[in-house]
Parts: structure tokens; sequence; C-alpha cells
């Protein structure tokens, strides 16, 4: 059994995450977290429907406010699939569930994490992005994952991947798929701006055209 906070959102592995809890049954999940120093789950809420989820630690809470709510830090840990869902946690306001471990293979390849490096590089070039993040072989899929335009959809299907190999695969034809698709949008742009612009064509050739 596992207390649950679903959202519509992938969280992954060894992934920080920031949240800010409002509700009164979260707020409870987090005081258990803290004074019982349990962990939890978040499923990913997606197709009206929970089945895939990360569990997280509780590293901190930052910051509390008067009415009961508060930011707090987490740390996803390992991934899980939902075999039971309840509404309610037994004696308590929030979610919970039966739940069971996937099991992972995360062993790599070097040649796979610097192509996927060079794509996401590209990408950043592409976009001009001023600061990018600055990433380093060896490189894992989750430590990527949310940089480089992957819809919820995507997110979703990558954290039930059950290989490292084939997460990086995944990346890796995603970005090959996306940067033709933004060196156009870039072109596109480009033809926008010259509209209204003096354009300077090459000459012509016509010696050997004909009617």
């Amino acid at each position: 059994m596992l207390p649950l906070f679903p959202l519509q959102t992938v969280v992954y592995p060894r992934e920080r995450l920031s949240l800010h809890v409002f509700e009164k049954r979260y707020q409870q999940l987090i005081n258990d977290c803290e004074e019982e120093n349990i962990l939890f789950g978040i499923p990913t809420f997606i197709n009206n429907k929970l089945e895939y989820g990360t569990e997280v630690q509780l590293l901190k809470i930052s910051q509390k406010y008067p009415r009961g709510e508060c930011d707090v830090i987490c740390m996803g840990k390992r991934v899980f699939r939902i075999k039971k869902f309840y509404q309610e946690f037994p004696d308590k306001l929030y979610a919970g569930g039966e739940v069971e471990f996937i099991k992972d293979d995360n062993s790599s390849r070097a040649a796979l994490q610097e192509k996927l490096l060079k794509k996401i590089t590209i990408l950043y070039t592409e976009l001009a992005i001023d600061t990018p993040p600055v990433f380093t072989v060896p490189l894992i899929s989750y430590q990527v994952a949310h940089k480089i335009g992957l819809s919820l959809h995507q997110e979703y299907y990558l954290l039930k991947l059950r290989n490292e190999i084939e997460r990086l695969k995944y990346l890796i034809n995603h970005l090959t798929t996306t940067i033709p698709v933004v060196r156009q949008m870039n072109k596109t742009k480009e033809v926008i701006k010259m509209n209204g612009h003096f354009k300077s064509f090459n000459p012509l050739d016509f010696e050997d055209f004909k009617m």
C-alpha cells in the first residue's frame, strides 16, 4: 500500500520536484511524511485514468503558510504500477493504492548517450536559447526528458519503458524528428521577416530558356 498524490504530470526517478501543496488532504499527506518518514507516490493522471507513477520522498518543507499550505521539495525514487486504487487511504483524507514496483534495466551505451547529447546541443542551437542547461556524458534519459519538448503523452510513454537503452533510442528518435521541424519554423520566421523589405535576387540566365 502506498499513499498517492495524483497529478497531471510525469515525475521520473532521481528527479527533484518542487510542489505547492494547498489541498487539505495533501497537507495531511505531507504532515504524515514529515512526522512518520513515509514515502508516497505521484501517479500520472492521463487519459482519465491512473496506472503508472513514481514513488517520491519528501526532502524538505521549504515554506509553510498560515492556512496550512506549504512548498515542498521531493525526490523521485522508483516507478510503480497501480494494481488497485482507493479514493481514501485507510483513516486518511488522501488517496492510496496497492502498487507493484517495476524492475528496471539501467544498463546503457556511451555511444547512445553521446549521440543524444549532440542532438540536444543542435536543438538548443536551433532554438537560440541563450543559457541552455549543461549536460555531460554519462547522460541519463530521465535527466533530459523534461528539457527537449516532449508532450505529456510522450513523457508518460518514456516512464513506462523499462530499459535505459530503449529510453535513449526513444529520445534520439524524438529529436531526429523534432530538429527538422524547428529548422523549418526558423526558415518560416525569416520569410515572414522579409515581407515588406527590399529583396535582392540573383540574376537569372535565360540563354537556354525555350518556350
